[in-house]
This record gives structure tokens, C-alpha cells and sequence, in this order.
């Protein structure tokens, strides 16, 4: 069972071949040094740093990066040491933030080799601090424990390894930042999830779906959380979407699926039970005084990493704020269904029906109503501010595939070198909580079509005194969701074409073309249709015989072996009955084999195909350019209002990604 630590909390442990896994969300430095009984290090040759890998029992991470796993040989560490300190340090490059207090609070767990968690450890409040003592091994009457720290040092590596008592610590503190300096920061490759034997099975639900959107979801896709489809007052739709990931055993309190759409789905979030997130509380140190909830933290969910974690996270507040919305609006309900059936029965009785006493009895019922809702309603408000205050400090800490496009994050933004688990479409809210917002994550690579609906969709069914303003902004939307994408993959990672046959998207497409993150301008006309999607369908028949064949090997050399995202505006305005079928294919055919299809377009228009398109509209995930509230999640059924994630008027943020973007894949060619 794993034991989480607070600072200063010990834990033995059984085992003496151990790894370290650190997860910050931010480029770190990880060093391991040995210590005598009385917490000294001796000397150089006791730490295990970048440029120094490995010492006796010890090896390290070679790089700064947003996740380590340190090895531990408990065995190996010679007699004379006694303690085996976990370092952390933010890099000193200029560049990565140098305080602690303005990043995500990093996570340190203690694990087998065979990725059995022992202890884990979040490091709060840290500010000002550059580097941390995370936590120490120690020896005590023979046998190991691992003790919570949290130290941190104002001073940087220097200061700390100087209070560790090891001579000539500033020199070694430059060595270590020389030699983190020399490459690029990057992260190990996580651990797949474990059973739920082994206490990290992670349940995913399925994403949202819009309108007429029924269609079976591939398998194996694990997205965030259980959103699903429903026209505009009309009834929930069931996704279905297995669970994703291994040991997530369907729950036989969910309504199950219709008929031949597969199992129920189980929506529970392994680390949050309730209707809000579980208060955490800190001892009381003075006698009679009741404990108070701790502050939350950004990153306080399972996972590997901290994408994983703040993922999670997300995930959960989702899942609370539905839970407790649920909870109000039966809460209501059950007062309303009361009051009625109480005054149902005074009227039902001749004898009440007149005089003070009925009266009484009707002001009683109604003041009964009054008390229910109120008290429903001071449940419901504490419940939502707790996930206010949770919000507050998770959408800071988010990175930029998971941040605002307002959010400072992409000030500071570089190009990845890994691509991350999920991208943010947009926010999620519901009318009772209105001032909460959650982030809606889609899982990467993504296994389904974009459609960014430009037709006359709005809250209220809406309509534009422009008639060219849905489809201009429907194009806007569909750049933004593009040039995120751009961003979280790594360099030459993601080739975007684009499809404008009329040329009607010029002015909203022109960030792609100016910076020059398209290979090619957009396509025009018919034959610009016909060229690239033939182009596109070739690519998936390749893959898909070399991978079904078992030959992904003799692929041809040089092959781009980049997923692919095509941008097809003003559907279906030059596609003749080939070119229908060639989209329906990759739309299809294509997620599986790296090729991505976002879609602009208005179904009414395409309607003189009939029920032809019907699977490819399901097939595809339905945005809306502005707030609508067309979608709804299987789980209780609310109808959520999504919100698109745009570039605020006037920034300049999308012109510097994508210029960044560009420079870097400039250089990898």
C-alpha cells in the first residue's frame, strides 16, 4: 500500500533496490548525494550528478528534465554513508523559471523495480526557493527508511550542497550547471499504467460528441472526461467508449449502453470520492482548535508525470463539479416534488381546504421548500468553493498544451521534444457554477475528426448580422486549434495541409501561410481538392498495408513518418463524388495511420447528399466557434456549455508560436 507523506513523516522500507521517480513539470535537475550520521558529505565523489552520473548505489538523470527516475542500490552504498539525499534544482540557464513558487509543486515517489509505489511525496510550500532537499534514505538500527524533507534553499544548488558540509560546493554547483547547460531538457519515457492490483488503474470515459454523433468510438482511446452528445434540449446520448486503460472494470451502478454499443463505462476517478474534492487536513497544534482544509495544489492527482497528474486532476474536477451539480438539482427537485405532494394533500382534504388551517398548512409546506433549498444551496456553494479555489491554482501550473492562450506560459513557450498526453479544445461550464471553468482535454494522438461548425449555431440558437461571420470565425477557431497543435508537437512532428477550394479563408488562414508552418499554400479549386486528398489517401494505403502486413520496416527510405493534419474549409464546395469518398476514407481510416482531418463546414450545405455523409458527421467531434451548450455528458446527463479556446483580440501570441514553430523546423530540415 503507498504511504503519502507529509514533511517530516517517515516510512520504513522493505526493499533495497529502489527507484526515485520525480515529476515536476518543469525542467529540473535531479542529484543523489550520500551523507554520514551526522548529514555531512565528504566530498565530490558522494554525489551523483549530471556530469557524474553514477556513484557507488547511485545513478542519476545525464539532463535537466520534467521527469527522472534515480536508481538506488541500498546495498551498494558504502558503510561510511548513512543517508542518501534527493536534490532538486531549477536549472540556472536564464531561461526556466528560477523560483519553485511560480511552477507546479513537484511529486517524488519511492518505487520497486517493478513500479510498486512505496511512498510518495508532494513538495509544498516552497516560494522563493531554487533548490530542495526532496527527501533523504536513512539508515536506522540496520534497517532503511525514507523520511519527507521539503527543505529549500533560496541560495540555489550552491547553497544547498554548502549546507550539506561538502568542500568546495560552489565549484561543484558550476560543474552541474555546465553540464545540464549542454543539452536540451528532456523527459524519460513514463511507465505504462499499472492494474488496478497494482494501485494505479486510471479510468477514462469518452469525449464529447456533438448532435448526431452516436457512431462507435475506436478502441484503446483513452480521452478525458465523459462527455457525450446532445442536441440542444434534447435527450443525452450515450458514448460508446470502453474503458481505456487496463483494470478499468466497468461499474455496475452506470446505466449500460444501447444494444450492441459494448458495456457500461465507469466514470469514478481513482483519488476523488464525494461531490467536491476531499478536504485535506493538517494536525492542530493547538488543543479544541478544528482542523482546516489545506490549500490546494496543482498536480495533486495519480500519475507517473505531471502531465499525467495535472491530466487527472482536470479529469476530477470535471467529475466533481458534475457530481455536485447532480447533487443540488436532485437536492431541489426532491423539495419541489415535496412541497407539491404536501399541498396536493391539503387541497385533497375538504377540511383544510378553507380557514387558518389551511392556510398554516400551506405557509408549512412552502417554508419546508424554503429550508431544503437553502440548505441545498450552502452545500452546493461550499462545494464550489473549494473547486474555485482548485481552479485557481491548476490553471496557473497548466502547461501549454493544457493552458488558455491568455495564459503567460506561451510568453515563455519553446518548441517540445516529446508530445504531450492531452491538448486543451476548450472550457466546460454549467449555468448553476458559472464562474467555474474546466478545461476540456482531448487525448493525443487524437483518434477522431475536429468539426468546427460554422452554420448559425449559437446559446440561443444564433444568428449574425453578418452573413459571412460563422464561416469566418468558424475558420478563426479552426487556426487557433490547428496552431495549438503545431505547438505541443515536437519540430517537423505534425505537417498541416489545408483545403480552401474557393479561397473564401484567406484572411483567418493567413497566420499559417505568413509564418510559413504549411508546406504548401492552400489548396484552390477542384484540382487543388482532388491533388491533395489523393496525395493523403495514398499515404494511409501505405501505412496501413506496411503495418497490417507486419512490415512497418520496409516502408520507403526517407518516408515522412510525421502525422499529418488536413484543414478542409467550405465543405463541400469542390469535392465532387470522389472526393467525398476519399474524405469519408481518411476521416475513417485515417487517425489510425497519421493522418488528422478538421473539417469547416456547415451541414445544412452539404445536405443534397443526403444520409450519405450521416457516418462522417458522426465520426467526427463537433466544436462550435462560439459558447453552446449542445453538449452533455452519460454520466448524470447535464448539458454542458463549451466554450472555444481562442486568441484574445490584439495578442500577438499565436504569431509568436508559430513563428517559433517555423524557426524550429527550419532547422531539423
Amino acid at each position: 500500500m503507498t504511504a503519502e507523506l507529509v514533511r517530516g513523516q517517515n516510512h520504513p522500507l522493505s526493499r533495497t533496490r529502489l527507484e526515485i521517480r520525480v515529476s515536476a513539470g518543469t525542467p529540473i535537475v535531479a542529484v543523489a548525494a550520500l551523507s554520514d550520521e551526522n548529514g555531512r558529505t565528504h566530498g565530490a565523489e558522494w554525489v551523483a550528478h549530471p556530469a557524474a552520473h553514477t556513484q557507488p548505489g547511485l545513478q542519476v538523470s545525464r539532463q535537466a528534465a520534467a521527469d527522472h527516475c534515480l536508481a538506488v542500490d541500498l546495498d551498494a552504498i558504502p558503510e561510511a554513508a548513512h543517508r542518501v539525499g534527493v536534490l532538486l534544482a531549477l536549472p540556472a540557464d536564464g531561461q526556466s523559471p528560477v523560483r519553485f513558487g511560480t511552477v507546479a509543486a513537484p511529486f517524488v515517489a519511492v518505487t520497486g523495480l517493478d513500479g510498486a509505489e512505496i511512498a510518495g511525496y508532494t513538495i509544498t510550500g516552497l516560494d522563493t526557493e531554487s533548490a530542495v532537499v526532496a527527501l533523504e534514505l536513512y539508515r536506522r538500527q540496520g534497517a532503511w527508511k525514507v523520511r519527507a524533507v521539503g527543505q529549500g534553499y533560496a541560495g540555489g544548488l550552491a547553497e544547498l550542497l554548502t549546507d550539506l558540509g561538502l568542500p568546495q560546493a560552489q565549484e561543484l554547483a558550476g560543474v552541474i550547471n555546465s553540464a545540464v547547460s549542454e543539452g536540451p531538457p528532456r523527459s524519460v519515457q513514463a511507465p505504462p499504467p499499472r492494474t488496478a492490483e497494482g494501485g494505479r488503474s486510471l479510468r477514462a470515459a469518452a469525449p464529447a460528441l456533438g448532435p448526431d454523433q452516436g457512431g462507435t468510438t475506436p478502441h484503446g482511446v483513452p480521452p478525458m472526461p465523459p462527455y457525450g452528445g446532445q442536441t440542444p434540449g434534447g435527450p443525452a446520448q450515450p458514448v460508446p467508449q470502453p474503458s481505456a486503460y487496463p483494470g478499468g472494470a466497468p461499474d455496475p451502478s452506470v446505466p449500460a449502453r444501447p444494444a450492441g454499443a459494448g458495456g457500461p463505462i465507469d466514470y469514478s476517478h481513482p483519488r476523488r470520492q464525494g461531490a467536491a474534492p476531499p478536504p485535506r487536513t493538517e494536525p492542530s497544534d493547538a488543543p479544541g482548535q478544528s482542523a482546516q482544509p489545506a490549500p490546494p495544489v496543482a498536480g495533486d492527482a495519480t500519475g507517473w508525470s505531471m502531465d499525467e497528474r495535472l491530466y487527472n486532476q482536470v479529469w476530477g474536477m470535471f467529475e466533481d463539479l458534475a457530481r455536485t451539480t447532480a447533487a443540488y438539482r436532485g437536492a431541489v427537485d426532491f423539495a419541489e416534488s415535496r412541497m407539491d405532494k404536501e399541498l396536493g394533500q391539503v387541497l385533497s382534504d375538504p377540511r383544510s381546504r378553507l380557514g387558518g388551517h389551511g392556510d398554516a398548512a400551506r405557509e408549512a409546506a412552502r417554508a419546508r421548500h424554503a429550508q431544503l433549498v437553502t440548505q441545498a444551496r450552502e452545500a452546493f456553494e461550499r462545494d464550489l468553493a473549494q473547486l474555485t479555489a482548485e481552479a485557481e491554482v491548476v490553471e496557473p501550473a497548466l502547461p501549454p498544451a493544457y493552458a488558455r492562450w491568455d495564459s503567460p506560459v506561451w510568453q515563455a513557450y519553446r518548441v517540445p521534444t516529446e508530445i504531450p498526453m492531452a491538448l486543451r479544445l476548450g472550457d466546460l461550464r454549467l449555468p448553476e457554477a458559472d464562474r467555474i471553468r474546466i478545461p476540456m482535454l482531448v487525448r493525443l494522438p487524437l483518434e477522431r475528426g475536429l468539426w468546427i461548425d460554422s452554420g448559425r449555431t449559437g446559446p440561443s440558437g444564433g444568428s449574425f448580422a453578418d452573413a459571412h461571420a460563422p464561416g469566418r470565425l468558424a475558420v478563426e477557431t479552426a487556426v487557433a486549434h490547428a496552431a495549438r497543435l503545431l505547438a505541443v508537437y515536437p519540430a517537423g512532428e505534425l505537417t498541416v495541409h489545408v483545403i480552401d477550394p474557393a479561397g473564401s479563408g484567406a484572411g483567418p488562414l493567413a497566420p499559417l501561410v505568413r509564418t510559413g508552418v504549411l508546406p504548401a499554400p492552400p489548396a484552390l479549386g477542384a484540382a487543388g481538392v482532388a491533388d491533395v486528398l489523393t496525395r493523403l489517401t495514398q499515404r494511409v494505403d501505405l501505412v496501413q498495408m506496411a503495418v497490417r502486413g507486419g512490415a512497418a520496416d520496409s516502408l520507403p527510405q526517407g518516408f515522412d513518418t510525421s502525422r499529418h493534419l488536413l484543414i478542409v474549409n467550405d465543405f463541400p464546395h469542390g469535392f465532387d463524388d470522389r472526393a467525398v469518398n476519399q474524405l469519408r476514407y481518411l476521416a475513417d481510416e485515417g487517425p489510425a495511420f497519421g493522418v488528422h482531418l478538421m473539417m469547416v463546414a456547415d451541414r445544412e450545405e452539404s445536405s443534397a447528399y443526403g444520409p450519405l455523409l450521416d457516418p462522417l458527421w458522426r465520426s467526427l467531434l463537433r466544436l462550435t466557434p462560439v459558447p453552446d451548450d449542445y453538449l452533455a455528458d452519460p454520466w448524470v446527463g447535464h448539458a454542458w456549455t463549451y466554450e472555444p479556446s481562442l486568441v484574445p483580440a490584439g495578442s500577438q501570441v499565436l504569431q509568436h508560436v508559430l513563428t517559433q514553430v517555423a524557426a524550429a523546423r527550419t532547422k531539423t530540415t
